[in-house]
């Protein structure tokens, strides 16, 4: 029977990561079996590039800080080792660097998440992730109207120069 010291800390632990989940716009579940301490590193190197945490924690304890925020989507999830994934800030960006990861390591997987308070199945945040970033799709719209802001300007100089001859 466990004490009412490790009781005590075990709920305090609880707390403490629904508190950090409850903030999160991110919150991704990966299957970690197969790969290496060297990969692990670097796949937490990225996700701290990317203000992201990753953590390897007892799925109990993340079941019982996901229902306390009233969260149970992701219950049978929770089955074998299970990393958790979470980041308050942005949602794209961590779920990229997850799934640029798994493309080079076949044994790692998405079981999926939570991204806006939303449950999303692996399928769901792999889709997510294929998506062009922000700076991305802002570049392609710039472009596209620098583009015909030239066209203009260049139809606008022919009607001048038409006009002077």
């Amino acid at each position: 029977m466990a004490s009412d010291v490790i009781i005590k800390q075990k709920e305090e632990e609880v707390k403490k990561l629904a508190e950090k989940l409850k903030e999160a716009k991110v919150i991704l579940l990966t299957d970690y079996r197969g790969i290496n301490v060297a990969d692990v590193t670097k796949l937490r190197t990225e996700l701290r590039n990317v203000n992201t945490e990753y953590k390897v924690i007892k799925n109990n304890i993340v079941k019982r800080a996901l229902n306390e925020n009233g969260e149970n989507g992701l219950d049978e999830l929770l089955e074998g080792p299970t990393a958790v994934i979470f980041g308050a800030e942005d949602y794209l960006e961590p779920s990229k660097v997850v799934y640029n990861f798994t493309k080079t390591n076949e044994f790692y997987k998405i079981k999926g998440g939570i991204i806006d308070g939303k449950v999303m199945t692996a399928e769901e945040i792999i889709t997510l992730a294929k998506l062009p970033s922000r700076q991305e799709l802002m570049a392609k719209l710039a472009g596209a109207l620098l583009g015909n802001i030239t066209k203009l300007a260049v139809a606008l100089d022919a009607v001048k120069a038409q006009k002077e001859a």
